[in-house]
């Protein structure tokens, strides 16, 4: 009996993205694959699982691996498997930099401590041009993010990114700039009111903004 494996909900993403870099439409890859279109359409549109026989014919027609199409990389860090073919490197301008990130998330702060550089991860949101996380009273974030120096901020890089290992492209944007403790009860209220909420969990009640002075980005797309 021919074995089925488990295909994950990208599977079609997968196929379709490597079909169109291909130039190939739907009936042509049926044909070279050996299966019917209206199958393929059901592969290219739906979470299926297909059998082992007919993931090796599609990736075959594909000029692909089969681990390619059924996510071998997933569970691990993005960015594993060969680049799409014509890849494109486009800087971002500051208001689509602001655009992509505006949503929130996971972001990286990069900032300097007594024994060198540290990058974390914090949740965020954007309000304006300001990234606003949270974190505790008397953690790395809070002690080491303070001059001492009334007035003088300590500078910090903070970067977001998104990799779309389905179809080998992505996008990257970069903040830099001052860090102030939000210590009045009436900005810590209106920042409340942003919704972050840190994975981490824990009590994570100081607010902390990073006002942007530097916004930059870039962005790896298919070419024609």
């Amino acid at each position: 009996m021919t074995g089925r494996r488990s295909a994950p909900g990208d599977l079609g993403r997968r196929i379709a993205r490597r079909r169109e870099d291909l130039g190939f439409s739907r009936e042509e890859l049926a044909r070279r694959a050996g299966i019917d279109p209206g199958y393929l359409a059901y592969l290219e549109e739906s979470a299926a699982s297909p059998n082992t026989g007919t993931v090796n014919r599609v990736a075959t027609a594909l000029d692909t691996r089969p681990e390619e199409l059924l996510g071998k990389y997933t569970g691990l860090p993005p960015g594993h498997g060969p680049a799409t073919g014509h890849p494109v490197l486009e800087k971002l301008d500051r208001d689509e930099c602001l655009r992509l990130i505006t949503p929130g998330g996971v972001g990286r702060i990069a900032f300097e401590e007594a024994d060198g550089p540290v990058i974390l991860p914090v949740n965020y949101a954007l309000h304006g041009d300001s990234v606003i996380f949270r974190t505790a009273f008397g953690g790395p974030l809070d002690a080491s993010l303070r001059t001492g120096i009334r007035g003088v901020e300590c500078k910090v890089a903070f970067e977001v990114d998104r990799i779309d290992d389905a179809c080998h492209e992505g996008w990257s944007v970069l903040v830099r700039g001052g860090i102030r403790h939000v210590s009045s009860e009436k900005d810590r209220a209106a920042l409340a009111a942003l919704g972050v909420r840190p994975w981490a969990g824990g009590e994570r009640e100081l607010y902390v903004r990073i006002t942007a002075t530097e916004v930059s980005g870039r962005r790896i797309r298919h070419g024609l």
